[in-house]
């Protein structure tokens, strides 16, 4: 009886060269080649800007101290938008403020479009300030007669067109009335009460002809306090015989304080 020997079976494997050595010598040329980068770039490095940022860095990690705050060179933000102690005001603020005088500029072009549609185009003035925008009612024609609160035909004209664009804008509305600085004569006693009934005859126009509401609009009258034109000529006294329709900001007080400076530094007026 033969014993048949049972034969030993290798196991399978790389039947090649171990190339395990490849990983960690690619690691080794990866990371010298990092490490030269570094160098070089260490080696061109602006030696004062260096110097300013190391300053700088220590300075704000309280390492040394400092009375003034490293800013960068040139004109970050307009001066107009920098506070009284040289800091810009917030990001938010800023954008904010942005975002409100682009809404008053294009309320402000279709409020002056209205007007050159009906031939009106030199007939009032725009400016955007903290307040918002106002619209003063002023020209070389007289809108009120001396001592009247009647509007003439100028003024019904261009409250119309107005009104047609204000009806659309959800803003508060401040009818401010004015008077020329000639002692006012009966039925008023004052120009105070000239002007306020100035200002309210506007009001009625734009409420009753034109449809603003009347929860969202208001009369001032201010008298001959606050003229735009000096002397007792009569294209002055006409020019100060006028109403300023303002169209008032809902933004935050912070943001409406911005929005002269934004006005200032606009090409367009």
């Amino acid at each position: 009886m033969s014993i048949r020997r049972r034969r030993r079976v290798e196991p399978e494997g790389h039947s090649g060269p171990d190339e395990r050595w490849m990983a960690s010598y690619l690691d080794m040329v990866t990371v010298l080649m990092c490490m030269f980068i570094v160098l070089f770039a260490m080696s061109s490095v602006d030696q004062q800007k260096f110097d300013a940022l190391r300053s700088s860095l220590a300075t704000g990690f309280g390492q040394e101290e400092s009375e003034r705050i490293d800013v960068s060179e040139g004109v970050i933000v307009p001066a107009e938008l920098v506070d009284e102690d040289g800091e810009a005001f917030a990001d938010v603020e800023l954008s904010a403020a942005q975002k409100e005088f682009d809404n008053l500029s294009a309320l402000r072009e279709r409020l002056r479009t209205a007007l050159e549609q009906n031939g009106l185009g030199d007939k009032a003035t725009f400016t955007i300030d903290a307040r918002g925008l106002t619209v003063s009612l002023v020209s070389a024609e007289t809108f009120f007669a001396t001592n009247s609160t009647a509007l003439s035909d100028v003024a019904v004209r261009i409250i119309d067109a107005l009104g047609a664009v204000l009806v659309t804008v959800p803003n508060e509305i401040s009818v401010e009335g004015h008077a020329d600085n000639r002692q006012s004569a009966a039925p008023f006693a004052t120009n105070w009460e000239l002007s306020s009934a100035r200002a309210t005859q506007v009001l009625r126009r734009l409420v009753e002809a034109d449809g603003i509401n009347p929860a969202a609009i208001k009369s001032v009258g201010f008298g001959d306090a606050r003229p735009i034109a000096e002397g007792r000529s009569k294209e002055a006294l006409a020019k100060n015989r006028r109403v300023d329709v303002v169209i008032l900001s809902d933004a935050e007080e912070e943001v409406r304080q911005l929005l002269p400076g934004l006005q200032a530094s606009s090409p367009v007026r």
